[in-house]
C-alpha cells in the first residue's frame, strides 16, 4: 500500500554530486542543535524489527510501515512512485509505503528529526540538504554495513556490495562506516547541443587553446559562448575549476584539499586552473547569469542561447519539458590547460551522487534499509535510469540500453576516461568550504575576481576549519 502527500512547494534544484554529485547552498543545521536531538524521545521509541532469515536478511518487520522522503528536483519522483515503491510492496504486501516529497529537504524533515519523529528513508538533496556530515555526527544516521552485506535482491550469488561500482560505499563512508547510500552515478562535464555543433562545423575542444578559440567563433556568432547560474548552481563552476586542477597536477591536488592539507587551495594547479577559468568568465560569460538560477542558464541553453554549460548527467532529464525538438544533449570533458597536464584530457570528474540515508533514530530503520535494498535490485536500476535518463551504482544494470543520446554521450565519456575518473568530498565533509567555494568561484567568473585572490580566500578558510576543534574532521 503507498500512501502519497502533496510535495512542498520550494526552491527548484538537486545535487551529486555531486554532486556530486554533490552540494551546497545548504541550510543545514550546525553539530551542535543535531547532537541536542540525540538523547530525546526517538532515543526510547520503540523500533519495528522481526526475525532474520534467508528471505528477510536485514530482519525487517513484514507488516511495519515504512515512510520515505524524496527530493523533487531534477531526478524527478517517479521512479520512487513507480518503480520502487511497487517493487518493495511486491514482495512485502502488508508494509504501508507513506511518500512525501519536497524540495526543501532541510525546512521539512530537519525538525522531524529534532522532534524525535523522523521518516525511516531519506532522499538528501537540494539546494536545502542537510548537513550529512553533521547529522553522522550526531549519530542520526543509520549505520548501512547490514544493507551492503545483505544478499541482492535481485542478482543471484552476490551481496549488494559486489553488485555496486567501485567506490560507492566510500563516497557515503565516515569514520569508517558507512551511513549513506550515493545512488546516482553521475558524470560532470560541458555540455551542448550537438546539432547546433553541427550546424556550425564546431569541433570539441581538447586543449584550451581550441577552447578560447571556439569561443570566439561562438561569441562572434552571437551566441554566449559559456554560462552557468550563480544564484544557485555555483558549485557546478568550481566543479570544473577543480577538475581542471586535477588534471594539471594529478588527483592529489583534490586529495589535499579533502584532508585539510596546508597550502592545499594555493598549491600551483589550482592557481593555474583559477586564472584559465577567470579568462573564460571575463571574456566568454554573461555577468547577468549572476543573478539566475540553473534553470534560468540551462533553458537559455535550450534556445540555442548559451553554448556550454557544466553540470552533471541530470541535466537532460531536468530540460526534458523545456528541451525543444532538434535539441540533441551532448557533454565533453574539460579541456586539458596546459601541454604538461598529470591527466589526460580524457580524465573526468565522475561519482556516486544523490544522498539516500535511513534515520537510525525512526520508528523503522530496517524498514528503511530494506527499501534502500530494493533500489540497488537490477530491476529498480533499472527502472530508475530509463524514467531519469542518469546510471545508477549498481553495476551493468543498464549494458545494451539506449536511452536518449545525453546518457549515451556521457557513457561514451565515461568508457574514454577508462581509470582516470577522480572527485573530492570536501563539499559534503565541511559546509563551510563549500559556501565559500560557491562565493569565490561567484567572484572569479563574474566579479573580477583573480586567481590569487580566489586561492587565499579558500585557504583562509580551510585554514579555519581545520584549526576548528567543534568541527569533525575526515580523510581519505
Amino acid at each position: 500500500m503507498t500512501e502519497i502527500t502533496p510535495a512542498t512547494p520550494g526552491v527548484d534544484r538537486r545535487t551529486l554530486l555531486q554532486r556530486a554529485a554533490v552540494a551546497g547552498l545548504m541550510a543545514a543545521p550546525a553539530v551542535g542543535m543535531l547532537s541536542a536531538c540525540v538523547g530525546g524521545a526517538d532515543d526510547t521509541q520503540k523500533q519495528a524489527e522481526g526475525t532474520k532469515s534467508a528471505d528477510n536478511p536485514l530482519g525487517l518487520d513484514p507488516k511495519a510501515p515504512v515512510e520515505i522522503v524524496i527530493f523533487d528536483g531534477g531526478l524527478g519522483t517517479k521512479y520512487a512512485t513507480d518503480v520502487d515503491t511497487p517493487l518493495y510492496n511486491k514482495k512485502w504486501p502488508d508494509s504501508k509505503v507513506t511518500y512525501s516529497a519536497t524540495q526543501e529537504i532541510s525546512t521539512v524533515v530537519q525538525p522531524r528529526i529534532n522532534a524525535g519523529d523522523a521518516p525511516d528513508m531519506i532522499n538528501n538533496s537540494g539546494a536545502k540538504l542537510m548537513d550529512m556530515g553533521a547529522l553522522v555526527s550526531a549519530g542520526q544516521a543509520q549505520d548501512l554495513t547490514e544493507l551492503f552485506a545483505a544478499p541482492s535482491l535481485d542478482i543471484a550469488g552476490k551481496t549488494v556490495k559486489d553488485t555496486l561500482v567501485p567506490g560507492t560505499i566510500e563516497q557515503g563512508t565516515f569514520d569508517g562506516k558507512p551511513f549513506a547510500l550515493n545512488y546516482a552515478y553521475t558524470v560532470f562535464g560541458l555540455w551542448h547541443n550537438a546539432k547546433l555543433f553541427q550546424k556550425n562545423g564546431w569541433t570539441v575542444p581538447k586543449t584550451w587553446a581550441e577552447f578560447t578559440a571556439l569561443c570566439d567563433k561562438i561569441k562572434a556568432a552571437g551566441i554566449t559562448p559559456y554560462g552557468y547560474a550563480g544564484a544557485n548552481a555555483s558549485y557546478y563552476q568550481y566543479l570544473v575549476i577543480l577538475t581542471s586542477a586535477a588534471k594539471i597536477g594529478g588527483p592529489d591536488v583534490l586529495k589535499n584539499i579533502d584532508n585539510l592539507v596546508d597550502g592545499a587551495w594555493t598549491a600551483e594547479p589550482v592557481k593555474k586552473a583559477a586564472a584559465a577559468w577567470a579568462e573564460i568568465g571575463a571574456k566568454y560569460s554573461n555577468k547577468s547569469f549572476l543573478g539566475l538560477k540553473h534553470t534560468e542558464v540551462q533553458l537559455q541553453q535550450d534556445q540555442d542561447k548559451v553554448a556550454f554549460y557544466p553540470s552533471g548527467s541530470w541535466l537532460e532529464n531536468e530540460q526534458a519539458a523545456d528541451t525543444p525538438a532538434g535539441f540533441e544533449y551532448a557533454v565533453c570533458p574539460v579541456p586539458s590547460v596546459t601541454s604538461s597536464d598529470k591527466l589526460p584530457q580524457t580524465a573526468i570528474y565522475a561519482s556516486a551522487g544523490e544522498i539516500y540515508f535511513v534515520s537510525s533514530k525512526g520508528k523503522n530503520p530496517r524498514g528503511g534499509m530494506e527499501y534502500l535494498r530494493t533500489m540497488l535490485s537490477k530491476e529498480a536500476a533499472i527502472g530508475f535510469t530509463k524514467l531519469t535518463k542518469t546510471l545508477t551504482v549498481v553495476q551493468g544494470a543498464t549494458d545494451g540500453l539506449t536511452i536518449s543520446p545525453g546518457l549515451t554521450s556521457g557513457n561514451d565519456m565515461l568508457k574514454a576516461a577508462g581509470s582516470d575518473v577522480f572527485s573530492y568530498r570536501f563539499d559534503t565533509w565541511y559546509k563551510k568550504l563549500d559556501d565559500e567555494a560557491r562565493a569565490a568561484t561567484n567572484e572569479l567568473m563574474f566579479q573580477g575576481g583573480t586567481a590569487d585572490k580566489f586561492c587565499q580566500r579558500m585557504q583562509k578558510v580551510a585554514d579555519a576549519v581545520k584549526a576548528d576543534s567543534s568541527i569533525k574532521k575526515f580523510q581519505r
